[in-house]
């Protein structure tokens, strides 16, 4: 049994974990609020939800910083992302306690954040290194989190369907500087995310074989896997790989610029999109349009999936696009399985003609038009 005493004109209440006793100030000189802390820690105790005094003195900037530490031990390649995160966190809860943060604090943070012009993707993110923190935090021993807190996720204003179709790659392909035609080929053929190939290393590279191989750790998943070299890309590889033995021979990176690992796309990749008209097109894209391709190409899903890294079905059915010459193409396959069925209208059925078009049960439909239907 725990019990509540005096000091001064403060309350103190003690009692016991495991035989181990614990004192601690209720901070107030109201003996109904000392009790009532009391009545909780003892409930914790009991329930085996009480994990120390430390937990309530752990701040939201620890577990920012264990976020960035966590990215550093594993050596995640977008540290400058949990950085940035770190200290967006840092200006906006400032030294908050982890046991007083509150759903309402996570609205607050949303509110703040779109009225920055932030869109609701960024702030996914966000949420996203929030919730990583809290999680890293209830994994530690003892642990620096109690209890999670309820972190939603926004809807997005639009989903991106864009991709790239055979003309519109080579075409981009003949803009791009040489160096960078390796990741795009790469990206074109197998839909790996661009992080999985700027870490590729030319040991992961099995030309006899034609296969890649991703190593554990390296991908968003934590998961190795083995991609298959489809199309060009096993002559792009071989010939890249010449260039780079015969000019940087101890370079081990297969995306590189005179020896150093590409660790961004962006300036040239612009570049090439504006000057071929393909303005916003994102490397991204090619994920989407890898998984297409190989769908179209009759490759079954769970080994699509496979390939391009896709855990759960969902996303991956995001990323199988359906174009416009996709519903084109289909309707041309139903017209050669079917062919065209005769038929005709009844004039009892349609109606009749009156001065201001085709009526069906009084009803004025308008002036009938022709309707062609054009082939694709």
């Amino acid at each position: 049994m725990g019990t509540v005493y005096r000091r001064g004109s403060t309350y103190w209440l003690k009692y016991y974990r495991s035989g181990r006793p614990y004192r601690e100030s209720a901070h107030s000189d109201k003996i109904t609020e000392a009790k009532r802390l009391l009545s909780l820690r003892e409930g914790q105790v009991v329930e085996g939800r009480f994990p120390g005094l430390r937990a309530e003195k752990i701040r939201i900037e620890e577990l920012a910083q264990d976020y960035v530490r966590d990215y550093e031990i594993n050596g995640r390649t977008s540290i400058k992302d949990a950085k940035r995160y770190k200290q967006l966190f840092a200006g906006l809860f400032s030294s908050m306690r982890v046991v007083d943060f509150r759903s309402d604090h996570v609205d607050a943070f949303i509110d703040r954040r779109q009225k920055d012009g932030a869109a609701n993707a960024t702030i996914n993110r966000e949420l996203g290194a929030l919730r990583r923190m809290f999680r890293l935090g209830a994994k530690q021993r003892p642990p620096k989190v109690v209890q999670l807190p309820v972190i939603p996720r926004l809807k997005k204003e639009h989903i991106r369907t864009g991709f790239f179709e055979r003309d519109e790659f080579l075409a981009m392909r003949g803009a791009l500087p040489d160096h960078q035609k390796v990741p795009l080929t790469i990206g074109y053929w197998t839909g790996m995310r661009r992080g999985e190939i700027l870490m590729l290393r030319w040991e992961q590279v099995d030309l006899k074989r034609r296969l890649l191989r991703i190593n554990p750790g390296t991908t968003k998943n934590g998961e190795g896997r083995v991609v298959p070299l489809m199309g060009d890309l096993p002559l792009v590889l071989a010939r890249w790989r010449d260039e780079t033995l015969a000019s940087w021979p101890s370079c081990p990176w297969v995306c590189h610029y005179k020896g150093e690992r590409l660790t961004r796309l962006t300036r040239a990749w612009e570049a090439a999109c504006d000057r071929i008209g393909l303005k916003g097109r994102l490397f991204h894209d090619l994920r989407r349009t890898a998984v297409r391709n190989m769908v179209r190409a009759g490759i079954s899903e769970r080994v699509a999936m496979q390939i391009s890294g896709h855990k759960t079905r969902s996303i991956f059915d995001r990323y199988d696009i359906v174009s416009e010459r996709d519903l084109y193409e289909a309707a041309d396959r139903m017209n050669e399985h079917l062919g065209v069925l005769p038929f005709s209208f009844s004039r009892a059925t349609v109606g009749h003609k009156n001065d201001g078009g085709w009526a069906q049960n009084g009803h004025n439909l308008g002036t009938p038009k022709e309707i062609e239907f054009v082939s694709h």
